[in-house]
């Protein structure tokens, strides 16, 4: 996206939102599979023995560590 204008970076935010932001973030992939283990697919949350976590939208930003959203 470094070779984009500002019109042609500002349309494309306009129409997506943060979700570029994204495609530059560094993905820590032992954290990712490690939640991936916990992730419940049926109820949309992670499990942890008998116990359901649903993280807010900050908690996810920490753990992603993505300030930009």
């Amino acid at each position: 996206m470094n070779q984009w204008n500002d019109k042609v970076r500002q349309l494309f935010y306009s129409n997506y939102g943060d979700l570029p932001s994204l495609l530059d973030m560094k993905v820590d992939k032992h954290l990712v599979r490690a939640l991936a283990q916990f992730w419940n697919t049926s109820y949309s949350c992670f499990t942890f023995r008998k116990i359901d976590l649903v993280p807010t939208v900050e908690e996810y930003m920490t753990l992603l560590r993505c300030p930009k959203i």
